[in-house]
């Protein structure tokens, strides 16, 4: 299974992505099989910065889970 492929199942989650020029938190708003539509979450206001097109084949890693990931899913919902 491709990576792409995985990370369709995670569409419309929050995540971490490291990819080949930075990494960053955020929330996966789309994914193809040319390129990934990922909404930056600055870490200290909680808000959306920018939203970054991805080629697929420069993302290196992708943390889906994990305490960091958790708290922002807190924190964002407690905005709404």
């Amino acid at each position: 299974m491709r990576l792409i492929d995985k990370l369709k199942i995670f569409e419309s989650n929050y995540v971490f992505i490291k990819w080949a020029m930075g990494g960053e938190y955020g929330k996966l708003k789309y994914v193809g099989d040319d390129y990934i539509e990922f909404d930056v979450v600055d870490i200290e206001t909680m808000s959306y910065q920018e939203t970054l097109l991805i080629s697929s084949n420069l993302i290196l890693e992708v943390a889906i889970g994990g305490p960091d990931i958790s708290r922002i899913v807190a924190e964002i919902s407690s905005q709404l």
